[in-house]
């Protein structure tokens, strides 16, 4: 039981920190010209030589949306551990960690719009690329999508023992 903890208490740790440099770092969408010009573009900031303030086309509200099922999505995860943390060292035997589980769950929804609106909304509307292609940002996002979905259901089944 114990290794199991533990290597849940990992799994989260590291989502959290997948969540964070998701969100942080510009390389949602990247587009490699055949000149050698990288031109990449995240949540905040599009960069090629220089980085700037990023520009969408009509979508401004969409791309603030994005940004705040991000944002959302790191403060719910970081509270379910702060809540599961403190559950392991108050929680009688055999109670479920029910309330870090459906935290985890609420994350788990917010990382879904965040990066279901980005491709929808945003994808293809920030720069005319030529060669466009997700960055790993995106795809981390989405890693963190299936992390926070497994740890959630597991938080909700597991017993403290």
């Amino acid at each position: 039981m114990l290794v199991l903890l533990a290597g849940i208490f990992v799994v989260h740790i590291a989502t959290v920190v997948m969540l964070f440099v998701s969100t942080i770092s510009n390389v949602w969408m990247v587009d490699s010209s055949v000149l050698g010009n990288n031109t990449s573009s995240g949540l905040w900031l599009q960069c090629n030589t220089t980085c700037r303030m990023l520009q969408v086309d009509g979508n401004e509200a969409a791309l603030k949306a994005v940004q705040a099922f991000m944002i959302l999505s790191i403060i719910f995860s970081v509270i379910a551990l702060v809540i599961f943390i403190a559950q392991l060292f108050t929680l009688e035997k055999g109670k479920h960690f029910y309330i870090p589980g459906a935290i985890v769950l609420v994350c788990w929804l917010c990382i879904l719009i965040g990066v279901s609106i980005y491709t929808s909304r945003i994808t293809g509307k920030t720069l005319h690329y030529i060669n466009p292609h997700y960055g790993y940002c995106f795809i981390l996002a989405w890693i963190c999508f299936c992390f926070s979905f497994i740890i959630g259901i597991l938080y909700l089944v597991l017993r403290k023992k």
